[in-house]
């Protein structure tokens, strides 16, 4: 259980560094996700996000810091509802080759995001 436990947190490390990233490649990508009350904010809020998913995941690899990168991906994947209620509110919208629809939305934020949360707390603690 403690390799696949192991093995779990180095998904997520790549997981997040990946997503991270990807907020500097592809902006174009992520800013149309942003609620329209924040759209004044949009480039600067993609790349915060950006910048917390990279240091975040780069927390989680050493022990002395992997509690607190925990609970800082946590807060980061509450503070990404607001986008999520979001897609449900905007109804049928392409990301990428993907049609998001409200069901789809709903998945979303009520079975991966608390999937999310759980698996961030879980390789996060001893």
């Amino acid at each position: 259980m403690a390799n696949f436990k192991k093995g779990m947190l180095y998904v997520m490390v790549v997981f997040y560094i990946f997503g991270g990233y990807n907020h500097f490649n592809n902006p174009s990508f992520y800013i149309p996700l942003i609620p329209p009350y924040l759209s004044s904010w949009a480039v600067e809020l993609n790349l915060i996000a950006g910048f917390f998913e990279i240091g975040l995941a780069v927390l989680l690899i050493p022990q002395q810091t992997r509690k607190w990168a925990g609970w800082g991906i946590v807060l980061m994947l509450l503070a990404f509802i607001p986008s999520h209620i979001y897609f449900i509110e905007r109804g049928n919208f392409s990301l990428g080759s993907i049609t998001m629809t409200p069901i789809i939305s709903w998945i979303r934020l009520l079975v991966f995001q608390p999937l999310f949360i759980l698996w961030a707390l879980w390789v996060s603690r001893k």
